[in-house]
């Protein structure tokens, strides 16, 4: 099988598990295919054991010829937050600005210290310990969220406005702020030559910075070509240009793609987009892209599902599963809480936000990504090789949030909605009065 009848395979059982999962009305769809295509994983896995077929074998040995790490960060990845950020009303994000800048940049800042600190002294105790370096990176590829699902409950339950702009905003930010800081750990650890904290944070800044200026450049180009044609299907496939030549060009000039996704997408959908195209054209170009992102989404979850898999999770490593979870939602709190300490001495928010934020904070697909690229024979022990271990630890935290979180925070926001509109209805009668 080629890689392209692979990816046609994929898509159709894509397809055919969204299909399904729409069945299941009280939950999320995302959710809802990660769920049913890793029960798809177990049935494999029982059925080629139990009745001695050779099938899960043949899986297992397809799906190691898909590139999941190319797949998402080169390919999925661009589409993903392209069609999020041509949803972004720059007035709305620009009235929570600060705050989601601090959850984005400080936020993964801090939850990657806090991971790498954890794991440093937690890890030992369980007879492991690993070089504060390997913690770092573990800490960098597993602190940017992904709430790809909690965003479609967000709109669904009616979530506070200044909670969804949160959430909303962080998550696409996020990503690119935590692949950038991945890949300057990953220079610091696996490097043959020494860095130096100021050679990473250089590379920090060029990727980072770089990305976003490379993203504004894309975007004003391409507002200047859509103007020499009157037609708005031209115009429609002149966007496709961002995610897939804009994002190549990206990696070649070494600047974050993400983050220039991020900003093209935003300056596109708020300044282009009124201009160039009309009510048809607007409405065509909305249709569009949410059907790719609804696609590209399905594909992901199911890929999520079938990852299982690949999982090699031995006895040993289960201490280290059951410890990344706690760990991982420890420093998701204190990312969230200590900024928040700041944001209420200047204005009031919904009341349960840091909680939703929290259990909001959904980790996905990047994270794997990201744990897949990790450099295969760096032995720990004799057993025991560290992408292996990091792997196994990244996909049960992203199994727990997907499944557990995704799951039960629509409770915090519908409590949080109540809250508010109780202290709505308490002003109005006291206003009466």
């Amino acid at each position: 099988m080629t890689d392209y009848q692979l990816f046609c395979v994929l898509a159709a059982l894509a397809l055919i598990i969204s299909l399904l999962s729409s069945r299941f009305h009280s939950l999320q769809e995302t959710i809802a295919i990660t769920g049913l295509a890793m029960l798809l994983s177990l049935i494999i896995l029982v059925v080629g054991k139990w009745f001695e077929l050779d099938i899960h074998i043949k899986t297992i040995s397809v799906l190691q010829r898909l590139d999941f790490q190319a797949l998402l960060l080169n390919g999925m990845l661009g589409f993903l937050l392209f069609a999020g950020a041509l949803q972004i009303r720059l007035k709305v994000l620009a009235s929570q600005k600060w705050e989601i800048l601090c959850l984005a940049l400080l936020g993964t800042v801090i939850s990657t210290l806090t991971v790498a600190a954890l794991c440093f002294y937690l890890m030992p105790l369980l007879g492991l310990a690993l070089p504060w370096s390997y913690c770092l990176l573990f800490g960098a590829l597993i602190s940017p969220t992904d709430p790809i699902a909690v965003l479609a409950i967000l709109k669904k339950l009616g979530a506070p406005e200044d909670i969804a702009i949160q959430v909303e905003g962080e998550s696409l930010f996020n990503d690119g702020i935590g692949l950038v800081l991945f890949v300057a750990v990953s220079q610091l650890a696996f490097s043959a030559e020494a860095l130096s904290l100021a050679d990473v944070g250089a590379l920090f800044f060029h990727e980072a910075v770089g990305g976003i200026a490379y993203g504004l450049a894309l975007a004003f180009a391409l507002h200047q070509l859509m103007k020499l044609t009157d037609e708005e299907t031209q115009r429609l496939l002149i966007t496709l240009v961002v995610p897939t030549a804009g994002y190549v060009m990206a990696e070649k000039l070494s600047v974050s793609g993400p983050l220039a996704m991020v900003a093209a997408g935003i300056v596109l959908g708020n300044f282009t987009v009124p201009k160039c195209f009309g009510v048809t054209g607007r409405i065509l170009l909305q249709r569009f892209w949410s059907l790719l992102e609804h696609f590209f989404n399905s594909l992901l979850f199911l890929l999520l599902g079938l990852l299982l898999l690949l999982t090699h999770l031995d006895m040993q490593l289960w201490w280290f599963v059951l410890l990344s979870i706690p760990v991982v939602l420890l420093a998701r709190c204190v990312s969230v809480y200590l900024p928040y300490l700041g944001f209420r001495r200047m204005r009031q928010y919904s009341q349960g936000a840091e909680g939703i934020l929290i259990w909001g904070g959904l980790k996905g697909g990047l994270a794997l990504a990201m744990a897949m690229s990790i450099p295969a024979g760096i032995v720990l022990t004799p057993e025991l090789e560290l992408r292996d271990l990091l792997l196994v630890m990244t996909y049960a935290v992203v199994v727990f949030s997907i499944m557990v979180q995704g799951s039960t925070v629509s409770r915090l926001i519908r409590r949080s909605r109540e809250a508010a509109e109780a202290g709505k209805a308490a002003a109005e009668s006291t206003q009466a009065v």
